[in-house]
């Protein structure tokens, strides 16, 4: 069994020297890659380049860039998968993305699907996709939802990450959904750590997460004691954990933050 992490470009020098802390304390627990993330509309794509190279070039692990196709055209993710080619880049999360504010045009690729079959014909990548236990915010129903998760896998995809989420039952009605419709890829659960509760509930407000109602009213006892928020959190997603691993999760993804610690200790409450 083997478990990843996920970091976010730094915008400055300050942002990439705690990204190298967190880089240096998570490795020693021999994490199996790191995903980048890859801003709305392409927003951070230079600096997803420089994070991804900085990864390649001074650690041994392997980078795993996410790539969206909203406001894209083929010939420019053609080159974006050219370059990865070049920089040795043997994976890619493949994402729709989110239309920025004030882009109406989506561009050439409409649904992630597109952008799985156009990686998967130009070759030489694994491609993971994003699945949404709690279903995507943006699909129609719940079931139209899992069809589009469909769509991706039978487009290409070796393996879907899900977005994170506090309630196990929901990743299993997923994998049994996708079982019942003969998707045979690995499920990785996305795990989120809680470190600041009030960042936590607007990121699940935006991306359709559920904090379940005694989370949320331990969560607001503690008021402003991160350190508390934090402790709890562990906990708790220390038992999330063994849970989803119990009803035979392949993997899992932290959503570290650029921070290692949360992750690090859930990670050894696990014995991983």
């Amino acid at each position: 069994m083997a478990h990843s992490v996920e970091f976010f470009p730094p915008k400055n020098a300050a942002g990439e020297a705690r990204l190298r802390e967190a880089i240096a304390a998570l490795l020693p627990l021999g994490p199996e890659y790191a995903s980048v993330t890859f801003g709305a509309g392409g927003s951070t794509r230079e600096r997803t380049f420089a994070t991804v190279e900085m990864i390649l070039r001074d650690y041994p692990l392997e980078a795993v860039p996410h790539l969206s196709c909203i406001g894209s055209t083929p010939e420019g993710i053609r080159e974006i998968l050219e370059r990865y080619r070049q920089q040795g880049v043997k994976r890619i999360v493949a994402l729709r993305g989110d239309l920025p504010a004030g882009m109406d045009n989506p561009g050439s690729f409409q649904h992630a699907s597109e952008l799985v079959a156009f990686i998967r014909a130009f070759g030489g990548f694994e491609i993971f996709v994003a699945g949404y236990p709690e279903v995507h915010p943006q699909a129609p129903s719940a079931l139209l939802g899992i069809e589009h998760l469909v769509a991706k896998v039978q487009a290409g995809a070796n393996a879907i990450i899900t977005q994170y989420f506090f309630n196990p039952d929901a990743y299993a009605q997923l994998r049994d959904d996708l079982e019942r419709r003969d998707v045979a890829v690995p499920i990785i659960p996305g795990i989120m750590p809680i470190v600041n509760y009030e960042q936590i509930a607007r990121f699940s407000a935006q991306c359709g997460a559920e904090i379940p109602r005694y989370v949320r009213l331990r969560m607001e006892a503690y008021g402003d004691d991160l350190a508390a928020q934090m402790e709890y959190g562990i906990e708790l997603l220390s038992r999330q954990c063994e849970t989803i691993l119990a009803q035979g999760a392949p993997d899992l993804h932290f959503y570290t933050l650029n921070q290692a610690e949360p992750t690090a200790s859930i990670w050894r409450n696990l014995h991983l």
